[in-house]
């Protein structure tokens, strides 16, 4: 690892700069840092940031290792701005983001790196997820986005194909991702009103109108656990879960494919509500979904639309080339990778 001087800052920027943002992760953190220690790629620093956690955790890890770079904003920033934080002070080429709650490979980062070095048109790399109590069964091949704007971790608990290969998917879930900093940076990091749940899917999207690509490298392998800090399907989840995949589908659907699709949007966000109901856990889901067309929330991501759709490089028909087709793909979590053929450019 690159070891820090003593203003904290690197005599020699590292290769890769690590970002764990921590959240009362500690039955998790620990493992997580231990696997980063146990990596064949040693060149990367290590910055841990503590979001108001309780448990002590953080600050344990911090003073056990001196080489983690140690942030403590003073209140819980979510994960979004936690990460934005770090990026801010990262100093390698490559930022990784990494939950707390994925533990990591020994030649995982190696497998990133070796992709980045296949692929050097590419900015933005993604792991493939296993779950971390069942091996067996993949947490995600990179994220899938339908036509009908609903997002979702391609091959969720489905076992992992024998075929597998690297390709393009349409973005990086934050769990495990390896993204140019700079770039990252240029498109503002993620978006800290979404404060957790979706970020990266937006992000990705803002990639992928940018003209950036997005590969999935199956050999780079993360176990994880998933909303350890949160709960899986707890009210929090739902609720910012929610409300952040329609910003997401309002914020970055390009203007065709949004007035084409806008009413398939609509019909498979009331099914979902449906589904919530049945489940008995519909009042966050529409608590979320009112929260995200409140005029005071609304304004500002229409008027952050308005700049992305003026910039964007991509056009539509290379946006509809790495989506999902089926508009309700997620019931079968289908995986969905396209060869990458290089770069695209273009806006229609």
């Amino acid at each position: 690892m690159a070891r820090p001087n003593g203003n904290g800052k690197s005599d020699l920027a590292p290769r890769a700069s690590i970002v764990i943002v921590s959240y009362q992760s500690g039955p998790t953190l620990k493992r997580c840092l231990e696997a980063l220690r146990a990596q064949t790629f040693t060149d990367f620093e290590i910055l841990l940031v503590d979001n108001a956690s309780t448990d002590g955790a953080p600050q344990a890890a911090a003073a056990a290792d001196p080489s983690i770079r140690f942030l403590e904003p003073g209140a819980n920033l979510g994960f979004a701005a936690g990460n934005n934080l770090a990026a801010g002070e990262a100093q390698g080429r490559w930022l990784v983001l990494l939950n707390p709650d994925a533990y990591p490979k020994p030649d995982w980062l190696a497998a990133l790196v070796a992709g980045a070095e296949r692929h050097p048109a590419v900015a933005c790399f993604t792991s493939l997820q296993m779950v971390a109590d069942e091996p067996d069964l993949m947490d995600g091949a990179g994220d899938v986005m339908t036509s009908a704007g609903i997002p979702f971790r391609g091959g969720y608990r489905r076992r992992r194909p024998a075929d597998l290969r690297e390709g393009e998917v349409f973005s990086a879930c934050g769990a495990a991702t390896m993204i140019d900093r700079d770039l990252f940076l240029s498109l503002g990091g993620f978006d800290e009103r979404f404060f957790c749940y979706c970020e990266d899917v937006d992000l990705g999207y803002r990639l992928r109108l940018a003209g950036e690509a997005t590969l999935v490298l199956p050999d780079a392998v993360v176990e994880h656990v998933g909303s350890a800090s949160t709960g899986v399907r707890s009210d929090f989840a739902i609720f910012h879960g929610s409300r952040n995949r329609l910003w997401t589908f309002v914020k970055n659907t390009p203007p065709v494919l949004l007035w084409l699709t806008a009413p398939l949007h609509a019909a498979v966000t009331a099914g979902l509500l449906l589904l919530h109901l049945r489940r008995g856990d519909a009042g966050p889901a529409w608590r979320g979904i009112r929260a995200a067309l409140t005029r005071g929330a609304l304004d500002p991501i229409l008027a952050s639309r308005r700049e992305i759709q003026a910039k964007r490089r991509a056009g539509t028909l290379d946006i509809l080339r790495v989506m999902a087709w089926d508009p309700v793909a997620f019931f079968g979590r289908r995986i969905v990778i396209r060869p990458w053929k290089g770069p695209r450019s273009g806006a229609a």
